[in-house]
């Protein structure tokens, strides 16, 4: 069988495409064409550190009690290219059920979404306006 290299993808969309973090086993599940998510009552507390062999890694803690989030950081590291971050006190939540969104307070139109499956609660970003801060290279 060939391997064949992913082809590199700009930071922005990196960040946006760091979707999907589970806390429940750290894992990413497919992305792509899905069923609608079920609605399911949401009390966890969590907490999610991992690192890929590319240099992604992250760091999230997510409280949630009756579908409401109660505590919410969550930090991306994209390799050596930057990173992004997360914080409950820049976000308002703007929905319960099917999954739970919040959209930021400064009026952008990023959001963050939790959602339950059977095997995993997922946490994603979409539209993030500024997904990472980048690291400059040179003088």
């Amino acid at each position: 069988m060939r391997m064949h290299a992913l082809p590199r993808i700009p930071l922005r969309l990196a960040a946006a495409l760091a979707v999907a973090v589970t806390l429940a086993g750290c894992q990413i599940p497919f992305v792509g064409r899905s069923t609608p998510i079920a609605a399911r009552d949401i009390d966890l507390a969590g907490n999610c550190q991992r690192t890929e062999e590319d240099g992604f890694r992250e760091d999230a803690q997510l409280r949630v009690a009756d579908n409401t989030v109660q505590q919410l950081q969550w930090k991306l590291w994209v390799g050596k290219r930057g990173s992004c971050s997360f914080n409950l006190a820049d976000f308002r939540q703007v929905r319960k059920t099917p999954h739970i969104e919040l959209r930021a307070n400064d009026g952008s139109a990023c959001k963050l979404m939790v959602w339950q499956d059977p095997r995993r609660v997922t946490q994603a970003a979409r539209r993030t306006a500024r997904p990472a801060s980048t690291k400059r290279r040179g003088p």
